[in-house]
């Protein structure tokens, strides 16, 4: 009777790799590739112990063990040191983070859209979905942490040993796993998917702030916190897998109570009943922003404080980059060379750059969330009514720019709070201020050129990302590798005058302001004249019928 409700876990698992199989392979790939060409670069930006040792000292203040997590191994800070203690904790957030949408994809928001229903209909049991979601979860965790462990051992990098490099990969794996089994777990308190979402990330933002609080302070709370486990593997240094082997038994103990709680559970309910809204609308709502607004709020909210705290990280640094940039030719590469200006401008100048380029994320999402709404046919349901198609798109439009504006401004704010603590003569506000928000133009650009994509072809929005990290490429990396001056021309935060460095060019702003104005205008005309739900599928029939009519 117990091996019923695992009917058929073994066809649900080939079906979810069949589904995800492309989501899996970009995810391995882009965190694997990431991964094995940071590592050989620390060879290169730090080839002399004189410069490890001054990173070590770099990284030894309180904001950067908030940031990065304890400094370890000191008496010997070699190339595998630096590296483990400076990216095994962001790698390990960003695991967390396809894991948590993996775990939902298939569970929550199955179950949301009705699939998980029509799957029950069949002689499934009532634990094969989760089972064959959780196996699958793990599988590509155990294969994400062989890939990087082997990959980084292949590197032949000295002082990273083969033990080190799997403990490296054993430990973002099991990261992921833990965290696959907390999404299960919340599935089953949850009634939607925006609801786990937000519960998951909730619990790893919290595990984050618990495991910097315990770091830089009381280092009892850091262990609270799986994030605080991982950090304590020293790799490449003392190589502890107790941290590995605690996480997967609470990982194991999670997963025990949420195969429970979906045994007794109603099929699309949750433990945590939703709260009941409103029995009229707010005026706020009876229009396309404010459901836009409220749609998104969640967010809206993650991302203006995850600018925000990259703005401060960046900002916890700079008391201490003059001697860092002074013993490091690669850095000095990076920087904008400019008579009459500290280091510090100048680091500022360059970095701007990069803030500016991630603030443009969340402004697309903003912009993008339409096309969502439209796939799931929401959009169709308002157009049906007294609401225009100009109308729509403006307000997910205005959502977009305001958040573009917002997030510069936050970023700028971070900097700067975290600057004044740690530097004697600390930047002015107005300067990092400038320097950031002069990069609007160029992020208007990236949104005029989604809304044109959402206007024409919507199922090519993919090609605005992929511009962006184009932009990402040659801006911030084209210096370094030498790139022709014209690749960085091609995207529009290349254009910018990079403040206070270089003079205000009034000239570009206008002409980058102007361009963004026209690609929004066509993206307008472009959207009233679609079809809404036009798919790249029927895209494709419609242009053979076409060709084949006349």
């Amino acid at each position: 009777m117990f091996g019923l409700k695992f009917n058929q876990t073994g066809k649900l698992i080939r079906f979810i790799i069949r589904r995800d199989r492309i989501r899996i392979i970009i995810w391995l790939l882009v965190l694997t590739t990431i991964t094995l060409i940071i590592a050989p670069a620390y060879t290169e930006l730090f080839p002399t112990e004189k410069e490890r040792l001054v990173m070590a000292e770099t990284v030894q203040n309180p904001a950067m063990i908030a940031m990065l997590g304890p400094v370890y191994g000191l008496d010997n800070y070699t190339i595998g040191v630096m590296f483990g203690s400076q990216m095994l904790l962001f790698t390990a957030i960003a695991v967390a983070v396809m894991n948590i949408f993996l775990v939902t994809r298939h569970t929550r928001e199955d179950e949301e859209n009705g699939r998980i229903e029509i799957i029950r209909s069949l002689p499934v049991g009532r634990l094969s979905n989760v089972t064959s979601t959780t196996i699958v979860a793990i599988g590509v965790n155990i294969l994400l942490s062989l890939i990087i462990g082997i990959g980084l051992w292949a590197l032949r990098i000295e002082s990273m040993g083969i033990e080190g490099s799997l403990l490296y990969g054993a430990a973002l794996g099991v990261t992921g796993i833990f965290f696959s089994t907390v999404t299960v777990f919340l599935v089953q308190l949850s009634e939607n998917t925006r609801g786990t979402i937000g519960f998951s990330f909730f619990i790893l933002g919290f595990a984050y702030l618990i495991r910097a609080l315990g770091d830089v302070g009381n280092k009892t709370l850091s262990l609270f916190s799986p994030l605080g486990w991982i950090v304590r593997t020293q790799v490449y240094a003392n190589n502890y897998w107790w941290p590995v082997i605690l996480t997967a038994g609470v990982a194991f103990i999670i997963i025990a109570a949420a195969f429970y709680l979906n045994s007794i559970r109603d099929l699309e309910a949750g433990f945590i009943p939703a709260r009941s809204g409103r029995k009229t609308a707010s005026i706020f709502l009876k229009n396309p922003l404010g459901l836009g607004l409220r749609l998104q709020r969640t967010a809206i909210i993650s991302w203006l404080v995850g600018i925000f705290v990259l703005g401060a990280s960046y900002g916890s640094v700079l008391g201490d980059i003059n001697s860092f940039i002074e013993t490091n030719e690669m850095y000095r590469k990076l920087i904008i060379v400019g008579e009459g200006f500290s280091l510090t401008d100048q680091f500022i100048t360059t970095i701007m750059s990069v803030i500016a380029i991630f603030s443009a994320i969340p402004s697309l999402l903003m912009l993008l969330k339409l096309k969502k709404e439209e796939k799931k046919n929401r959009a169709e349901q308002l157009l049906a009514r007294s609401v225009s198609r100009n109308r729509l798109l403006a307000s997910f439009l205005i959502i977009a720019i305001i958040m573009s504006f917002i997030s510069l401004s936050l970023a700028s704010v971070g900097m700067w709070s975290a600057e004044i603590s740690v530097m004697e003569e600390p930047v002015s506000f107005i300067t990092i201020f400038k320097a950031g928000i002069v990069y609007l133009p160029a992020i208007w650009i990236m949104i005029g050129l989604a809304t044109l994509f959402l206007g024409v072809y919507s199922w090519a929005t993919g090609l605005t990302w992929l511009y962006l990290v184009y932009s990402f490429f040659v801006v911030y990396l084209g210096k370094l590798l030498q790139l022709p001056q014209w690749m960085g021309k091609l995207s529009p935060f290349g254009n910018i005058p990079q403040l206070p460095v270089e003079d205000m060019n009034w000239a570009i702003i206008l002409i980058l302001t102007i361009i963004a104005l026209f690609l929004i205008a066509s993206g307008f005309a472009g959207y009233n004249r679609r079809d809404i739900n036009v798919t790249k599928d029927s895209f494709y029939l419609s242009f053979l019928f076409k060709k084949n009519k006349n």
